[in-house]
């Protein structure tokens, strides 16, 4: 597949209209950052593309998604459960097999969470958890990936260090991003958002740090 694409779609939440006739294009390989205020339909126009290209995303939700009561290795251990049978996932859930352990350890390890493999989800800060969200796309892998803030709970620094391992993981990437100055830095291209209409899609280099805080303030 080289393109990802939805055309003239729209969809209601509650009763709501969201988002109005969007059209969106993704040649693979382009890594797309969705800016705009809070409610302007980026997790929505996310949740459009998930559910029709489940086969080939991984994931990033802006809850997390983590199983709270299992350990940091087995919400990333969970990132490819479809790829084994029941009876082996079922032996990991109660036996760790050595080479998913090594496997996972490989993914933790430069998001600073290799002390906290087998910390329970629930006892994680909320920075943890996200990290440990992220370990489970990089985990799972895939044509695209998709983030809903997926640095949100970080500070700069550890931001700079997750986008760079989703940069070497996934070619193709929508991220949901609220820092501009991230997304200038991460994105090919900025893809703007306003009561469910998109009403800016510039290539990054032609894009401003101002011009996006504008976008936020107008």
């Amino acid at each position: 597949m080289d393109v990802f694409e939805l055309t003239d779609v729209n969809a209601a939440y509650n009763g709501k209209q969201v988002l109005h006739g969007v059209s969106l294009r993704i040649p693979k390989g382009e890594r797309i950052a969705l800016v705009g205020p809070s409610g302007a339909g980026k997790s929505t126009l996310l949740s459009l593309f998930q559910k029709k290209y489940a086969a080939q995303c991984a994931l990033v939700p802006q809850d997390t998604g983590l199983v709270k009561p299992l350990s940091v290795f087995h919400n990333v251990y969970m990132g490819k459960l479809n790829h084994h049978s029941i009876w082996y996932n079922m032996l990991n859930l109660f036996w760790p097999q050595a080479k998913e352990v090594a496997s996972v350890q490989k993914v933790i390890q430069p998001l600073g969470l290799e002390e906290k493999l087998y910390r329970t989800a629930g006892e994680l800060s909320g920075g943890e958890r996200q990290r440990t969200a992220i370990a489970r796309a990089l985990h799972q892998g895939g044509e695209i990936l998709l983030g809903d803030e997926p640095v949100s709970a970080v500070d700069i620094t550890q931001a700079r260090t997750v986008l760079c391992e989703l940069h070497d993981t996934f070619h193709t990437a929508i991220l949901a991003l609220h820092d501009v100055s991230l997304a200038l830095d991460y994105a090919d291209r900025i893809v703007g958002l306003r009561d469910g209409r998109i009403v800016f899609d510039k290539p990054t280099q032609d894009t401003t740090l101002q011009e996006l805080k504008h976008f936020y303030t107008n």
